[in-house]
């Protein structure tokens, strides 16, 4: 019976043995990981450990009808193994190692990317910035802030107090059609 293989609406046709080797390299690039983070624990070394402490008594203490590793051959069998596995952890150990410069290879891709983007805009907004000191520069006659401009009508109703002399004025409310009530200074009567 033949498998009919149903056509994948997001990738070409004939792309997908690729998918399967980069998922089959992605699975195996994880399985290296996962043995070098395992090698370098404390447990690792630990059980490693107990496992030869029992290799050896068992090969030692136990008679010899039960002994399969021979001590006065220097116990062969477990330097075989762990000749072997020192032999398989040592590529796992590069591949994981490869994989990871990998990694750090785009990271300091993007860090450097990320750092030239953060350089333009601070070049584009200092440039802004002198754009704009340079417009008001020009125009400081002609801006006028709150503070300067509420110090120029504390001056200037100063003034009208002065230049009316000893008549005192009661402020009174008008509306303005467009900007709402004004207040203006009505005369008082004397004392």
């Amino acid at each position: 019976m033949a498998r009919s293989r149903s056509p994948q609406l997001d990738a070409p046709l004939g792309r997908g043995t690729t998918r399967q080797k980069t998922t089959s390299r992605d699975r195996f690039g994880r399985f290296t990981e996962w043995v070098a983070r395992a090698m370098g624990t404390p447990a690792f070394l630990v059980i490693l450990s107990l496992f030869c402490l029992l290799w050896i008594g068992w090969n030692t203490l136990m008679p010899d009808a039960l002994r399969f590793d021979d001590a006065a051959l220097g116990f062969t069998a477990l330097t075989l193994m762990l000749s072997l596995q020192a032999s398989y952890a040592a590529p796992l150990i590069l591949l994981a190692q490869n994989r990871q410069d990998d990694r750090d290879r785009v990271q300091i891709e993007q860090d450097r990317q990320r750092a030239e983007r953060n350089l333009a805009d601070t070049e584009y907004l200092a440039r802004e910035i002198v754009a704009l000191r340079m417009a008001l520069e020009e125009r400081n006659a002609q801006v006028v802030t709150r503070d300067v401009l509420r110090q120029e009508l504390k001056a200037l109703l100063a003034d009208l107090d002065e230049s009316e002399g000893g008549s005192e004025t009661a402020p009174t409310a008008s509306a303005h059609p467009q900007t709402g009530p004004i207040r203006t200074r009505a005369p008082r009567p004397r004392r």
